[in-house]
């Protein structure tokens, strides 16, 4: 690469909505810095990868694609490699020690600094032989690691978004409190840290002046959101203030905790005309025993009262939940509660995770782990049971007509689904991607629903 040519960066981003912000963040470092951006690795100068080390699995997708990328130095024109996000913040000596295939390992706090980072790496690497250098090094990658999470990015932040053009996710905090025993987030993301208010809403109104019609609030807690403010403006008012945004946009909520829900919040949700009656609220189990080993701050009969309470005063509310199966010390008859709970709750969207056994997590030290192949069997089960309760809630679509946003020709989604992780409506009729259209629903499938187009709006 000639010195007066850009620098070329590809960037691999794996994991959550919360990571995929942060891969936005360095992506407007990068433009800002006169780099340029590739949606092709092989075309890079520099390679980064922005890892998730939430889970076992997260982590070994994370490690096979820096993997895959090491080989760019010998079929493509790869310079560098760097590694980013969860992985390195959760393991920053280890992967020094053992991921040679890195030349430089980025911590949290880093991700506005990448830029910087890749200019002192590029000038690392130009110091070996380019023949060497595509073949590999045993150098120890270069740690820009400070320490616990801090950074959280607000509006001023340079940011470039990777969503498509019609919707978008808005970070209103970073890090986590609560001592759930299976969970490593807090480790990895830190403390609790709320956006300003104000901050949140200017680029909720920027959004939709460049004509976004999906916001996505986000966070690792949003019912937590501004417990730690000033004033504790929390998310009630934060709702009722996205109400006054003039604008064509519907607002959806991720990510909320059940601990913290109020009256007031649902309210707030149940009487505004753009926040979406849609709540992903992970409950994780049913079992008192279970819920109190895992640390959950909340009883079955809590969840069953609080689930009854939204219903009743959020109408026509979709309800998402996760759960976790094969937690240490499941018995069987825990496991059929929770069974019994998924056909008795009804949840419109749900989905179930087997238990993944991490380090440094009260919950990775107990002596009662369940067998792998126990832990499969039971998320087999309790999906086929929610596969036939989803199948029969679409069905009670049939025949009412939706407002859809539309995401792709003839594919679009309704408030009750999430991008990415919810069904879609297959739409007949003409309908621009990017706007709503209202859409009477024909037919259902066990996820999905199809319709045909009656008005555009």
């Amino acid at each position: 690469m000639n010195s007066a040519e850009p620098i070329t960066v590809g960037l691999i981003s794996l994991g959550c909505a919360k990571n995929l912000v942060d891969s936005e963040v360095m992506v407007g470092a990068l433009l800002r810095d006169g780099m340029l951006l590739t949606p092709d690795p092989r075309e890079a100068d520099v390679v980064v990868v922005n890892t998730c080390g939430f889970i076992e699995s997260a982590k070994t997708e994370s490690i096979a694609a820096v993997l895959k990328a090491n080989e760019l130095r010998r079929t493509g024109r790869c310079r560098a490699l760097i590694v980013t996000g969860c992985l390195p913040q959760r393991y920053p000596k280890e992967l020094q020690r053992d991921l040679l295939e890195a030349d430089a390992l980025v911590g949290l706090n880093e991700v506005p600094r990448i830029a910087q980072i890749i200019r002192q790496v590029l000038a690392r690497v130009a110091f070996q032989s380019a023949d060497d250098h595509r073949h590999g090094h045993d150098a120890a990658a270069a740690l820009h690691w400070s320490g616990p999470a801090r950074f959280v990015p607000d509006f001023a932040t340079p940011r470039y978004r990777l969503t498509p053009r019609h919707w978008a996710y808005v970070k209103i905090a970073e890090g986590c409190n609560h001592p759930c025993a299976f969970c490593s987030i807090p480790r990895i993301r830190g403390r609790y840290r709320s956006r300003p208010l104000a901050d949140v809403l200017a680029e909720v109104r920027t959004l939709v002046h460049d004509g976004v019609r999906e916001i996505n609030l986000i966070s690792q807690d949003t019912t937590y959101y501004g417990r730690d403010l000033p004033g504790q403006q929390g998310l009630p008012e934060l709702l009722r203030l996205i109400q006054q945004v003039d604008g064509d946009f519907w607002v959806r909520l991720l990510y909320t905790h059940p601990a913290h829900w109020s009256d007031e919040l649902m309210d707030a949700i149940a009487d505004s005309d753009k926040v979406c009656r849609y709540v992903d609220i992970p409950l994780q189990h049913i079992s008192d025993p279970l819920l109190a080993r895992m640390r959950r701050e909340t009883d079955g009969q809590y969840i069953r009262d609080l689930v009854a309470r939204l219903r009743e005063r959020i109408p026509g509310l979709a309800l998402r939940s996760t759960f976790i199966v094969g937690f240490p010390g499941e018995t069987e008859a825990q496991f059929r509660e929770l069974l019994d709970f998924l056909q008795e709750a009804r949840f419109e969207r749900v989905g179930v995770f087997a238990y993944s056994q991490e380090d440094h997590t009260p919950a990775g030290a107990m002596a009662d782990q369940i067998p792998a192949r126990v832990k499969r069997d039971r998320r087999r089960r309790a999906m086929t049971v929610q596969q036939q309760v989803s199948r029969a809630v679409l069905r009670e679509m049939v025949g009412r007509t939706l407002r859809v946003l539309m995401d792709a020709p003839r594919r679009g989604r309704s408030h009750a689904d999430a991008p990415d992780i919810d069904g879609t409506v297959k739409v007949t009729g003409p309908a621009a991607v990017g706007e709503f259209v209202s859409v009477r629903i024909t037919g259902a499938t066990a996820y999905d629903l199809r319709g045909t187009v009656v008005q555009t709006r």
